[in-house]
C-alpha cells in the first residue's frame, strides 16, 4: 500500500476523533457519548436511494451506457455519496494505471466512502479480532460465504482498512462467471477481485498479498434461506494445500449478517442456465420490486477474525498428505461454524 493511502487510513481510522468536541469512534463505526452510551450514526437515506435506482433504470432503458447512466442518476444521492460515485464513474470510464491483476488503488479509494456508509449505517458492522490478521506478508483469509451477492468480501475489506492498526487491501477470489458481466467485471477487478483458481491463489500469495477465499463457493452464496448459517462442504481442501505450499498463515473468519440481506426463497434454475449463472435468486423483493429489489436488507453484521493457523512449520511437502490436508480443512470449517453460532447469539435480533 502506498504511503498516501496509509496516511489517509490513519487520519480517518476508527480511533480517530472527529471535529472538536466529537467523541472518538469505536470499532464498527459507533461513537461513545459523554454519558458512556453508544450513539449510532444517522439513518440510511432510503428515499434518495430509491430515486437513484429509478433514475438509473430510466437512463438504461433509454439506451445510455452504464457510466453515463450512473452520472445522471447520482443527483438523487446525498453529496458525499454523489461525490464518491462521480469519482468512481470518472475512473471507470478512463484509462488508469493498474497492477497486473487489474487492481486500481485510486478507484478503490474513491469508493471507500460509499462502502463505509454501508459499513457504519446500513449494516452497522462490528468487526472483532482484526489484529489477528498479520500486518505484512502472505496471508490466506478463509471465510464462510452467503448473501447471493458477495457483499461479505467487501465488508471484510472495509474492516481491514478501518479496524486494523496497519490497514491493507485484500484480494478476494471470485467465480469466473462474475467476470463475464459487463462493467461489473471491470469494477470487480479494480476493487481487488481475481478469478478464483489455484494458480491465481498461489501467485498472489507468492507476491505476499492478503488473499480472501470462500471454500463454499456458489453453494454457500446461493443457498436457500432455510439453510442459513449452515456451512456447506469445503471441497477437497485445495486452499489448505496452497497455504502449505507457500507457508501462508490461515486466518478463519466468521461472518454473521450476510444471510439476511437477500433472503433466497427460490431459484429460477431455467433463467440461471440461460445466462450461464450458478443460480438466479428469487427473494421477497426481487424480481417483484424491480430495481428496488436490488437494495439489500439492513441486517446487523458481526465479523470475527479468528486466531491465525501457521503452516510454515509443516513444510511444502505436507501438501502431498491428503489426509492431513483434509483434516486441517475440516478443522478450519468447524472453527468458522462454531464462531458463526457464537456471533449469532452475540448479535441478537437480525435487524433491530
Amino acid at each position: 500500500m502506498s504511503t498516501r493511502v496509509e496516511q489517509n487510513r490513519f487520519s480517518r481510522g476508527p480511533r480517530a476523533g472527529g471535529p472538536a468536541g466529537t467523541p472518538p469512534r469505536e470499532p464498527g463505526g459507533h461513537r461513545e457519548t459523554r454519558a458512556g452510551q453508544r450513539a449510532y450514526p444517522g439513518a440510511f437515506p432510503i428515499g434518495p436511494t430509491i430515486s437513484f435506482l429509478r433514475r438509473l433504470r430510466a437512463s438504461l432503458d433509454a439506451g445510455s451506457e452504464l457510466p453515463q447512466s450512473l452520472a445522471e442518476a447520482a443527483g438523487a444521492l446525498p453529496r458525499d455519496l454523489r461525490d464518491a460515485l462521480d469519482r468512481m464513474v470518472h475512473r471507470l470510464a478512463g484509462d488508469y494505471a493498474e497492477d497486473e491483476w487489474g487492481f486500481d488503488e485510486e478507484f478503490a479509494d474513491s469508493l471507500l466512502p460509499f462502502f463505509e456508509f454501508l459499513y457504519d449505517r446500513w449494516w452497522r458492522v462490528q468487526a472483532i479480532g482484526t489484529r489477528n490478521v498479520p500486518s505484512h506478508g502472505r496471508t490466506l483469509i478463509v471465510a464462510n460465504h452467503a448473501g447471493v451477492v458477495p457483499w461479505d468480501a467487501t465488508m471484510m475489506s472495509v474492516a481491514m482498512l478501518r479496524e486494523h492498526p496497519l490497514p491493507r487491501y485484500a484480494r478476494f477470489l471470485v467465480l469466473d462467471w462474475a467476470f463475464t458481466l459487463p462493467w461489473v467485471s471491470v469494477a470487480m477487478r479494480k476493487l481487488g477481485g481475481v478469478v478464483a483458481s489455484p494458480y491465481n491463489t498461489l501467485r498472489l500469495l507468492e507476491q505476499d498479498e492478503l488473499v480472501a477465499v470462500f471454500p463454499e463457493g456458489a453453494k454457500g452464496a446461493g443457498k436457500g434461506f432455510g439453510q442459513r448459517y449452515r456451512l456447506q462442504r469445503f471441497g477437497r481442501g485445495g486452499f489448505v494445500e496452497i497455504a502449505l505450499r507457500t507457508g501462508s498463515p490461515i486466518v478463519p473468519v466468521a461472518v454473521v449478517g450476510s444471510e439476511e440481506i437477500y433472503p433466497k426463497v427460490a431459484d429460477a434454475s431455467l433463467v440461471a442456465r440461460a445466462i450461464g449463472a450458478p443460480y438466479f435468486p428469487i427473494t421477497p423483493t426481487f424480481p417483484a420490486l424491480g430495481p428496488l429489489g436490488v437494495i439489500p436488507l439492513p441486517s446487523k453484521w458481526r465479523i470475527e477474525f479468528c486466531e491465525p493457523i501457521p503452516t510454515a512449520q509443516f513444510g511444502p511437502e505436507a501438501a502431498e498428505d491428503r489426509s492431513f490436508v483434509f483434516e486441517l480443512s475440516e478443522r478450519i470449517r468447524e472453527t468458522i461454524q462454531s464462531k458463526v453460532y457464537d456471533n449469532l447469539v452475540a448479535r441478537g435480533s437480525a435487524f433491530i
